[in-house]
């Protein structure tokens, strides 16, 4: 008797040191790591993996013999209709040894798998798209796809059709070659955007879906317009797919079929799988990122003002960022002194990430010298938006071609106003007292007067928006070391044979004093300047819209504020449909989401106003 209560009070003790069960309360975020854990995020299984494996007997397998887990599981799994809920572990499986081991059979068979438990052979035994596992199975089929078709130390995928092994058997792939060609470009390479970090840009988006995303160089086409061209490193958002047909019925079998097709953002947003519209993963600003890194357009910013030749006759001035396509209507952006397209980069970021800019406006960037005259360069500006028009059919082809917004920061605001006014001979009497008929002058020197000094409004336009503009001069080009950088710049030979011959030829027909007088973008933006004046002077054409965004530093007054080159007093002008003051902001202010934001609107109001309140087709109203 005393033996048995010995015992019983031994198994007492035993069961109150370790209790059958037990409940601990975690923290909300420790609690939310551990119910999310997965290989995707950590070198461990998610939890209904780990418990698939305890279900079948393998939950002490897995780290020894993976490779042998992995078999029998399928062994136990595949050809067995209620199991389907299982693919997930085959998948999630596969690419952690995968990953572990560097696989890529690996990665293609947990692509396979986790396909398979996305998209049934029917309509039934789908997923819940509340089920945790159905996110993560397509972020699994989307790293998986994208490491498998990757080599080990290449930058691009290889979009290579053939036989690839599984760890089960061998999967051929066909590759859609119609899916390589985008309206007569030709996809020449993708670059996997899944595990690039972008820096340089604030805002960064992607589109959420399935698919691995690229960014896709396309070719540039057979004839390139004189003038414009798209950008000849062009990076388009892509994703690339693997469709299987019945997948899981496939997986039953040794020898499996399967389609590699590449889309992009601005054609297909989603596909039908499975009897369902699934949308398509996309990497906006990491493909626009790559673009821009390739051209390595801010390394024009400084040669760009001292050399005035910097983009004579070397490559069109006016790029696109994407494909022209029928029905939107193009955004010029000029940039300003010492400056590049670059500069755009977070304002056209953000803002193609409304659909209803993306789907209506197309962005076009302006490169010139910045050193070089005022005039000059808007004469450049106008040459390359008509000859880009030309080139895409005209608006006859095109109507959206006919109602352009041309944006301006600082000089760029001033070479925009000079494709909208119609000054006759206002800005050429700051020059001289003689029509240019009268002086003596060589034919090309008078020809290049003529285009520079007597501007026409561009048809095309229908607004323009003025960013920290200096109107009335940039109080920073009057300081003696702008001067002196202004000193250093090598102006075009048109400009210096021009102006060598109205100083030594022309003298009595002056309108100024020829000691004092400077050539040049800096000179010209000097408070004071009699061209800048008469240009100020000189208003916008009916017709067109004018609006102003204008920085201040600081929250004071604007009227007695400046954004430390240009003082609002300057960039202030009336007449405009609006004017927005940008508080604690400085003089590049186009990053600035209040600038954006604005933009954005006044965008937003062009389509209204072209499109009359109503959605916009490919069909718009023709110009004015």
């Amino acid at each position: 008797m005393l033996f048995r209560l010995t015992v019983l009070l031994a198994l007492a003790l035993l069961s109150a040191c370790s209790p059958p069960l037990d409940v601990t309360s975690l923290d909300q975020r420790d609690a939310y790591r551990l119910a999310n854990r997965s290989a995707l995020s950590a070198n461990g299984l998610s939890v209904e993996t780990r418990t698939t494996l305890r279900r079948h007997a393998l939950a002490d397998s897995f780290d020894q013999y993976p490779d042998e887990t992995i078999a029998a599981l399928h062994s136990q799994v595949v050809g067995r209709p209620e199991a389907w809920p299982d693919l997930f572990a085959l998948a999630e499986l596969s690419y952690l040894t995968a990953r572990r081991e560097g696989s890529r059979p690996r990665y293609m068979a947990a692509a396979v798998y986790a396909y398979a438990f996305l998209f049934p052979d029917g309509t039934e035994n789908r997923p819940d798209p509340f089920d945790p596992r159905f996110r993560q199975a397509c972020d699994l089929y989307n790293m998986s796809l994208t490491a498998a078709v990757t080599q080990a130390g290449d930058d691009e995928a290889a979009l290579k059709p053939g036989a690839y092994s599984l760890p089960y058997g061998t999967l051929d792939v066909t590759m859609d070659e119609a899916s390589l060609d985008w309206g007569g470009r030709r996809v020449t390479g993708l670059v996997p955007t899944g595990t690039l970090e972008v820096k340089g840009v604030i805002n960064q988006y992607r589109t959420p879906g399935l698919g691995a995303a690229m960014a896709a160089r396309v070719s540039a086409p057979p004839m390139a317009p004189q003038g414009f061209v798209v950008a000849p490193r062009l990076r388009v958002p892509a994703t690339l797919l693997l469709r299987i047909p019945t997948p899981r019925q496939q997986l039953a079998t040794s020898h499996l079929n399967a389609t590699l097709t590449v889309y992009n953002k601005f054609d297909n947003t989603n596909v039908t799988l499975g009897g369902r519209q699934v949308p398509l993963a996309y990497d906006e600003t990491a493909t626009a990122a790559i673009s821009l890194a390739e051209t390595k357009l801010w390394n024009t910013e400084i040669s760009g003002f001292l050399e005035g030749t910097a983009f004579d006759n070397k490559r069109p001035q006016l790029l696109a960022i994407e494909p022209h396509r029928q029905g939107r209507m193009p955004v010029v952006l000029v940039h300003g002194t010492a400056s590049s397209p670059f500069r755009w980069a977070d304002m056209v970021n953000d803002l193609m990430e409304d659909p209803r800019i993306r789907d209506h406006f197309e962005f076009w960037l302006f490169s010139y010298a910045t050193g070089n005259p005022i005039p000059y360069s808007a004469a450049q500006l106008r040459t390359a938006i008509n000859q880009a028009t030309t080139a895409l059919g005209g608006t006859a082809a095109d109507p959206a071609l006919g109602h352009m917004v041309l944006i301006g920061h600082s000089q760029g605001g001033l070479l925009v106003k000079m494709q909208v006014i119609d000054p006759g001979d206002a800005l050429w009497n700051k020059l001289s007292r003689r029509p240019l008929s009268a002086l003596t002058l060589d034919q090309s020197s008078r020809k290049m007067l003529q285009d520079a000094m007597f501007p026409t409004p561009l048809p095309q336009v229908d607004r323009v928006i003025f960013i920290s503009t200096p109107h009335r001069g940039a109080y920073a080009a009057g300081w003696s070391l702008a001067h002196l950088a202004a000193r250093l710049v090598t102006l075009p030979l048109t400009v210096t044979k021009a102006t060598a011959e109205i100083l030594t030829g022309n003298k009595d027909a002056l309108a100024f004093d020829p000691s004092s007088f400077r050539v040049g973008a800096t000179f010209g933006m000097t408070p004071g300047n009699p061209f800048l004046e008469a240009l100020a002077a000189t208003p916008i054409v009916p017709g067109v819209h004018a609006h102003s965004i204008i920085p201040i530093l600081g929250d004071g007054p604007p009227e007695n504020g400046e954004d430390g080159v240009v003082r609002y007093q300057s960039a202030h002008i009336l007449g405009v449909d609006s004017e927005l003051v940008v508080h604690r902001s400085g003089h590049s202010t186009q990053s600035n989401p209040l600038t954006i934001a604005e933009v954005q609107r006044i965008l937003l109001l062009q389509l209204a106003t072209v499109c009359g309140g109503q959605a916009c087709g490919a069909a718009l109203p023709g110009s004015k």
